[in-house]
């Protein structure tokens, strides 16, 4: 099970990368191997848009079940990344990378310091 250092992740199984004025939102290892193979991937939101913390973002469907996207902190949707759609394996193979589901501009950056570090994830999910 991949965990990185430097993200900060949700009891909900989603992680963010602030870098700069970029935020990177996707679904963490974990989440992606207990859904099983995806096969849909519906973002409900729209580029532009403000999201607050906890927002639903959309939903991912996989062969076992469907399971809601919520967002990890407030801002601005900046992109939401199309090539998952075309292909939502992507999201089961690099979650961490290519995988990403959206990028926000971060409005408030002290609502990290709400979410898990890597160690304290770790322990959430018993590894």
């Amino acid at each position: 099970m991949e965990i990185p250092e430097g993200l900060k992740y949700t009891k909900d199984h989603e992680w963010v990368k602030v870098e700069g004025d970029e935020g990177i939102i996707g679904i963490t290892d974990y989440a992606q191997n207990e859904l099983g193979d995806i096969i849909y991937l519906d973002i409900t939101v729209s580029i532009g848009i403000d999201v607050k913390k906890g927002d639903t973002l959309g939903s991912i469907e996989a062969v076992k079940t469907v399971s809601d996207v919520y967002c990890p902190i407030s801002g601005r949707l900046l992109d939401i990344n199309l090539s998952i759609n075309d292909n939502p394996s992507i999201v089961n193979g690099d979650p961490y990378s290519d995988g990403w589901i959206i990028k926000i501009e971060p409005s408030d950056k002290s609502e990290l310091e709400d979410l898990l570090n890597a160690s304290a994830y770790k322990e959430l999910i018993g590894e």
